[in-house]
């Protein structure tokens, strides 16, 4: 059965991070998106979109030069819909000793050639481990539905006061997906870029990502069109920064630009020890702040009530080629 494949490659330095040695979040984003869409289009036989990425957690983080593998299988199929679970592992190329990095669940849709939903193969388990992880993938719809009407009801005006970054560009054919638009691997890293520059002006040191999640795209952007990626400090922990980020786009011509993204992502700015170095307070001046802020607290509940998938960590063996 075609409901797997496994992307393997080197970590290279156009991947890395501001340190020069480990590998930036928006990187692993965009290797999770190529890894779930090889694997949603070998299941369905046809172009697939992302529709949405789950909660990424960054529990270690990849060296420049380690050799990555990133995991991608089908564990649950609605009509249209190919959930595919990634995990993305990385080890020294000289031992390669696998451990993992991260892993989440993607949700894609089969799609024909007018770029329309189609009904895809039913997928079954095979195994114990297959149906474990469909009872989670499974498990997890209801709750993802009140997580984004959540994340959906907020209003985002002038009357925050939190800082925010905005990004705004044209998407160039560079970025292209197989069916003509901005790849989603792509998206998440504009994401990761907007919240991490929004990240380094809050805290004064460098930042990385410990965790992304609610990915939901709304529509394609197209190849040519202005992009703007927000970003916005909402909540902050004595060490930790939460983001809320909207990515929009538009014909240049004049057309207004519509939502095509949004997501929540999570920060720390390490210490020379690679610890989580306490962060500036955020003030919480107006009505919207406090609205904010509380929404973040409500997403981090409803993010750690979830049932954690059976997938065990650490080393995950060893290479043979």
């Amino acid at each position: 059965m075609n409901d797997r494949s496994t992307l393997r490659f080197l970590a290279a330095p156009v991947d890395a991070a501001a340190d020069g040695a480990t590998v930036q979040a928006g990187s692993v984003l965009e290797w999770i998106d190529k890894a779930g869409y090889a694997c949603a289009v070998g299941w369905s036989r046809s172009a697939c979109v992302t529709a949405y990425v789950g909660n990424v957690h960054f529990t270690r983080p990849i060296a420049v030069g380690d050799l990555v593998e990133a995991e991608a299988r089908v564990i649950h199929t609605g009509r249209s819909s190919i959930h595919v679970l990634v995990t993305v592992a990385s080890a020294d190329a000289r031992d390669r000793r696998f451990a993992r990095a991260t892993h989440c669940i993607l949700v894609f849709v089969a799609v024909d050639e007018n770029g329309r939903p189609h009904e895809v193969p039913k997928w079954a388990p095979r195994s114990g481990e297959d149906l474990e992880l469909s009872i989670g993938a499974e498990s997890r719809i209801a709750a993802r539905s009140r997580i984004h009407a959540a994340m959906r009801e907020q209003v985002y005006s002038e009357d925050g006061s939190g800082p925010r970054v905005l990004l705004r560009f044209l998407a160039s054919p560079s970025v292209a997906n197989f069916g003509g638009n901005a790849h989603g691997g792509t998206v998440m890293r504009w994401i990761d870029e907007a919240a991490r520059t929004c990240a380094i002006g809050w805290s004064k040191r460098a930042s990385v990502a410990v965790y992304s999640g609610g990915i939901h795209f709304y529509k394609p952007i197209h190849i040519g069109d202005i992009v703007e990626v927000e970003a916005r400090l909402i909540h902050t922990s004595a060490r930790s920064m939460h983001f809320a980020i909207h990515v929009r786009s538009g014909d240049p011509r004049g057309e207004p630009l519509a939502l095509t993204t949004q997501c929540m992502s999570i920060f720390v700015a390490p210490d020379a020890g690679g610890r989580a170095a306490p962060v500036p307070a955020l003030l919480l001046e107006t009505a919207e702040d406090l609205r904010l802020d509380a929404h973040a607290r409500q997403l981090t509940e409803m993010r750690a009530a979830l049932t954690a998938m059976p997938i065990s960590d650490g080393e995950v063996g060893t290479s043979v080629g």
